[in-house]
């Protein structure tokens, strides 16, 4: 068995115990038995390998055999080189499936963005679907940091917080190509990384006045109107 599970807690003195859907699933939908090999990760960017020691109802007990150490970079604090990106979130399914895919392709983190012609609402219930989601994209694409999916922002909040200090592009038709944007400065490359997604109905111009405000450059991602999720993918496979 080499499946993954996500561990809410590290393992203390080498044992560790899944909890809630996590152990359900390995319990009941995989019927792990004692003895079984899984491997573990906690969404900071270490990951273990275990063994199943008991199997409960909504609980397993693991004895972990060899640690792993982090290759990525944690997510907390911004590190330099990471990518957040700020979206005015599509609905429904169109949400999580951005959300799954930005995961994959190892965003750090995700804020929900406020706008005048935005349609969705990052509300808490929304925000602890969209983290499940995170943690289920992690489990298929063997990643080992969560993307944070951080409260929702207007651009004025965004501007007054530590991602203004940030290099920043933001996603418009008609900006400039990226292949001709001219590199950052080398006292720029250290910063952390922003890039903003509009909704469907695009930034008013007193929104991309404000995202000019933030030196942010106005890129363009391709010749075609593209929808929210396609946007945010695609700029996210340009920047990363």
């Amino acid at each position: 068995m080499s499946e993954r599970f996500f561990l809410a807690a590290a393992p203390q003195q080498g044992q560790a115990r899944l909890q809630g859907d996590e152990a359900r699933h390995l319990a009941r939908v995989l019927r792990a038995e004692v003895g079984d090999a899984v491997t573990l990760f906690d969404g900071s960017g270490r990951s273990w390998l275990a063994r199943v020691t008991e199997i409960g109802r909504d609980d397993v007990g693991l004895e972990v055999e060899t640690a792993f150490p982090a290759p990525e970079p944690a997510l907390q604090g911004g590190s330099p080189g990471q990518l957040t990106l700020a979206v005015a979130l599509p609905k429904g399914d169109r949400q999580k499936w951005m959300v799954e895919k930005l995961t994959e392709l190892g965003v750090a983190r995700l804020i929900p963005l406020t706008t005048t012609r935005g349609v969705a609402e990052a509300t808490a219930g929304a925000k602890a679907r969209l983290e499940r989601v995170v943690i289920e994209a992690c489990k298929q694409s063997g990643r080992n940091t969560l993307m944070e999916i951080a409260p929702g922002m207007s651009l004025a909040q965004l501007a007054a917080g530590p991602a203004g200090q940030s290099r920043c592009v933001v996603a418009d038709p008609n900006g400039t190509a990226l292949a001709v944007v001219p590199p950052a400065p080398p006292a720029q490359l250290q910063l952390p990384l922003l890039g903003l997604v509009g909704p469907e109905g695009g930034f008013t111009p007193e929104e991309l006045a404000a995202a000019d405000s933030m030196g942010c450059t106005r890129i363009a991602l391709g010749p075609h109107i593209l929808r929210v999720e396609t946007a945010a993918i695609a700029l996210a496979a340009k920047l990363l």
